[in-house]
């Protein structure tokens, strides 16, 4: 037993309980059978190494540095209440639990953020390592942490910093996870203490996750390989403020930013669209040069892990408030449920923080979702508010096209020095590498990281609009989590808020990620507010492509003051929603972004809401979840009475077609509409405009036959080219997300575009227009499902497709197939889809497994917390022969929530485990 920690009475560190034991000798029993099967790890993974690593959760434990005890009750699926005395108590216990459950993820997640991965798992993390050195999150994060923080949130960092190391000290890897294990047969790797700064470098890789709209940024420009602006235009339509309801109907910005407005424009384009000046400066400029550069750098981005999120367009989230006046309870009931890339362990972990009493030495009595390594909670409620977020997709990223000469970049026509700084990376099983990172007044040059771009960048063609070619270009990264911010301040500040005005306080600290804040109280009131660290830009720069980094015009400007920002308090329709469709309308006088989610999972929402309290109705708990589950196609609606019109031949085309009749448009797992009718979506996006897009765009190794992309002049067979796309099936275009919702709703109008033109292909028909274009769809839908689910429709479904598989985020991805085996779960079959509200997001250009998932589900009653209800995607544990592994999944995957107590009598009557840390 390590140094420091005793067990006395209760049950043995590792066995939780006589079912839940049983439960782990049964996976232990799996894992020693592998082994023996076959295995050369069996000498290391035995069965004391997978009880070793399980966390002690009865009894009781010393943790040197408290001031007092502390009691960690656990429910039966081993979520745990702290319940403390003192600030530091509380957060030091909070460490140590997390640490308990979850130590592998979260030493895992501080080497990605610091870009020690390959000290980890060797050279084939190199890669990353460079490029995240090169943002060098874990850089500002100590520079976040040295100047901007509070002491107050230093002095809790530290405390948290303090518990994890108090359960790290005395033990091997192999007795905090088997995953350290496995790692020992590769190199001698062992963790370190935990530091601070850890915690706060992971809000770096979440505000990565959702960064806003650099990725559509890339594409935009990529597109001009092919595509004219006309075109691009259509594949990027407004948003129909007309049609979908933006975030803020009776909000107070008009006022405060009328002091704002100013005559000269500088605050960019107001209207949501492209203002033009830097699409027409960059492309002029760059030609060629842009395109393959901004092509490397996607797969520079690519690299970057899963855990840290998806890197396409369609993740977003669903939060929404009711008032008091709407629901059965008389109070607000509030519902959120994030959308982010699936992980094992989930990215949230779900806790209580409780002192024992209230007071200024011991300031908390909140629970909800966090993550593993950080402290505090950073969705949830206290015993006064709630609160829940969404990506608010505000544009706080800008990649600038430099132009390099020697040893520095122009600007405005003289030579600036880059700053430099020199990184080594420690490898396991090699040597170490190092990397030079230069940096302009833009930013990190990201295309130093690729050897392709170098190259490109010295045989750029350009015109006589820019610079000479000299030494070639790059490509700089200006973004606002680069810079120190006070975001683990509010993480703190709204835990403790009491009521509206202390909750806007604090959420005006909480500058990276910008978020739409969703709020309620016990007193009845509701209200949203936008907070974040949002640039402005000059006239004629609205951030939607690459600019011209060598003239200043194009330089930030400033930041969007926080009292113009966006809110709402109380509104008189009663409701608030947010998923990440436009925040204000086109009246805004600053531009937060020309990238707005399209607003379809919004306005279902709000039609769910206003379809149920017509005529008096109220919401009640278990409303608000169902319409979590909300599964309607809005584009099946738009779309299937034109395909129920189009005349078929082929029997078995049209006997497929028949599955659309009377279908109520729901996305259930056992649908075989949907899976027809997403079939049909996913070859129309294809035909239409999938083929049509440049190779960097498409899938890898889907190859066509294409006119060459740099020739004007007419059509020549002779001329084609074979070329193979280059991205991942589930980052590629068309990703059949909402805004492609829209790009089809628009052309609807026009059945003759080009865009409805695609010639034939072996036995199947071409099409010239609208319904040609939707019939050929069909026919390959048909064959395209016969070959995956059989040539019997009475057998297809849409979980059959659309199936959900949880990896370990490490050794479930690369590791040896019986260790992925070992840690990964799956596969679920799901309902759902793209832009629904039960948002299982799938990539129309690659297939339809599960890309992104409602990471978790809550909804709050504010008229009794107990009556709260809550899940997370996976479980408490992030130990692989743990009881809580996966054990929320089967709920999550049904749409059943958790109970979720609150109360100190609530909570006392759910704990199954209690263990005491003592001084």
């Amino acid at each position: 037993m390590p140094p420091n920690t005793t067990a006395s009475s209760g049950q043995q560190p590792g066995r939780p309980g006589r079912k839940k034991g049983r439960k782990a000798r049964l996976l232990v029993l799996v894992l020693v059978l592998a082994i023996v099967g076959g295995i050369a790890y069996g000498a290391y993974w035995s069965i004391s190494t997978v009880r070793a690593s399980l966390p002690q959760t009865t009894g009781t434990a010393t943790l040197q540095g408290l001031s007092g005890p502390v009691d960690v009750k656990r429910d039966s699926y081993g979520i745990p209440q702290i319940y403390a005395s003192s600030d530091e108590d509380l957060f030091m216990a909070q460490g140590y639990v997390q640490a308990q459950d979850r130590f592998y993820e979260m030493d895992v997640r501080r080497h990605m953020t610091s870009g020690r991965l390959s000290e980890m798992f060797g050279k084939s993390q190199v890669k990353n390592d460079e490029f995240l050195r090169t943002l060098g999150w874990d850089r500002v994060a100590k520079k976040e942490y040295d100047t901007t923080l509070s002491a107050s949130t230093k002095k809790y960092l530290q405390a948290y910093s303090k518990g994890v190391n108090a359960y790290l000290k005395g033990k091997d890897g192999k007795d905090i996870s088997v995953e350290y294990a496995a790692l020992g047969f590769t190199n001698d790797y062992a963790p370190q203490k935990w530091t601070p700064v850890d915690s706060l470098a992971w809000l770096k890789a979440m505000a990565w996750d959702l960064r806003g709209n650099m990725q559509d940024e890339i594409d935009r420009a990529l597109m001009t390989s092919r595509l004219g602006p006309k075109q691009i235009a259509d594949l990027y339509p407004e948003y129909p403020y007309s049609r979908n309801q933006t975030i803020v109907q009776e909000g107070q910005y008009d006022e405060l930013t009328k002091t704002f407005e100013q005559d000269d424009d500088s605050t960019g384009a107001t209207d949501g669209t492209p203002a033009g000046g830097t699409t027409d400066s960059t492309s002029d400029s760059s030609g060629a040069a842009l395109t393959t550069q901004l092509s490397s750098l996607y797969n520079v981005l690519d690299d970057v892990p899963t855990a840290v999120g998806v890197n396409g367009n369609g993740i977003g989230s669903n939060s929404w408030v009711v008032g008091g006046e709407h629901t059965i309870t008389g109070k607000p009931l509030l519902a959120n449920d994030p959308h982010l890339s699936p992980s094992l362990p989930s990215v949230w972990y779900q806790m209580g923080l409780h002192c024992r009493t209230v007071s200024s030495t011991c300031q908390y009595d909140v629970t909800g979702y966090t993550f593993a390594g950080m402290p505090g909670v950073i969705i949830g409620h206290n015993q006064n508010i709630s609160w829940g977020m969404t990506n608010s997709g505000v544009d706080v990223t800008d990649l600038y096209l430099e132009k390099l000469t020697g040893d520095g970049y122009l600007v405005d026509g003289k030579v600036k020095p880059f700053t430099t700084r020199t990184e080594k990376i420690k490898v396991a099983g090699g040597s170490t590498k190092t990397i030079v990172v230069r940096e302009t007044n833009n930013g990190p040059l990201l295309s130093d990281r690729d050897d392709e771009l170098v190259k490109v960048g010295k045989k750029a063609t350009v015109d006589s609009a820019a610079p000479d070619r000299s030494d070639g270009y790059g490509i700089a990264l200006r973004w606002t989590a680069l810079e120190p911010g006070t975001s683990m301040d509010a993480v703190f500040a709204m835990d403790r808020a009491s009521d509206w005005d202390s909750f806007r306080a604090a959420a005006a600290k909480f500058d990276v990620p910008s978020q739409n804040l969703i709020y309620a109280d016990t007193k009845n009131n509701i209200g949203y507010t936008l907070p974040g660290k949002i640039p402005t830009r000059a006239s004629g720069d609205d951030g939607s492509i690459p600019a011209p980094g060598w003239d200043s015009k194009y330089d930030w400007t400033g930041y969007i003051p926080q009292s113009a920002l966006p809110n709402e308090y109380n509104p008189k329709q009663g409701y608030i929603v947010t998923a990440n469709q436009a925040v204000v309308d086109k009246d805004y006088p600053f531009t937060l972004t020309t990238d707005w989610g399209y607003g379809t999972r919004s306005q279902r929402i709000t039609d769910l809401i206003k379809q149920k309290i017509k005529g008096g109705g109220k919401i009640s708990t278990d409303d608000m979840r169902q319409m979590q589950l909300d599964n309607s196609s809005e584009i099946a609606k738009l779309l299937v009475p034109k395909l129920l019109k189009i005349d078929v031949d082929d029997p078995d085309v049209r006997q497929a077609q028949k599955l659309l009749e009377g279908w109520d448009y729901t996305q259930d797992a056992d649908s075989a509409a949907a899976a027809y009718f997403n079939a049909i979506w996913r070859n129309v996006l294809k035909l239409a405009f999938g083929n049509k897009l440049p190779k960097e765009l498409r899938v890898k190794g889907q190859c066509l036959t294409v006119e060459p992309a740099d020739d004007t002049g007419p059509a020549d067979e002779d001329k084609k080219v074979r070329e193979c796309g280059e991205r991942d099936a589930d980052q590629a275009q068309p990703d059949g997300g909402d805004r492609w919702f829209e790009v089809v709703r628009n052309l609807l109008d026009d059945p003759n575009s080009d865009w409805w033109k695609t010639p034939a292909s072996g036995t199947r028909p071409g099409a010239s227009n609208e319904d040609q274009l939707f019939k050929r769809a069909m026919i390959d839908a048909r064959w395209e499902l016969t070959s995956k689910l059989g040539k019997d429709i009475d057998s297809w479904s849409w979980g059959r497709l659309h199936r959900l598989f949880l990896k370990n985020q490490t050794l479930g991805t690369d590791g040896p197939t019986v260790i992925k085996y070992l840690l990964n779960r799956g596969p679920w079959k799901l309902g759902g889809g793209e832009a629904a509200v039960d948002a299982t997001g799938w990539n129309a250009a690659g297939g339809y497994g599960v890309v992104w998932v409602p990471s978790m589900r809550m909804v709050v009653n504010l008229a009794d917390f107990d009556k709260s209800k809550w899940i997370n995607l996976t479980g408490a544990s992030g130990h692989a022969f743990s009881a809580h592994y996966t054990d929320q999944t089967g709920k999550w995957v049904k749409g059943e929530l958790l109970t979720w107590s609150f109360s100190k009598k609530a909570v006392d009557g759910s704990t199954s485990d209690t263990l005491t840390l003592k001084p």
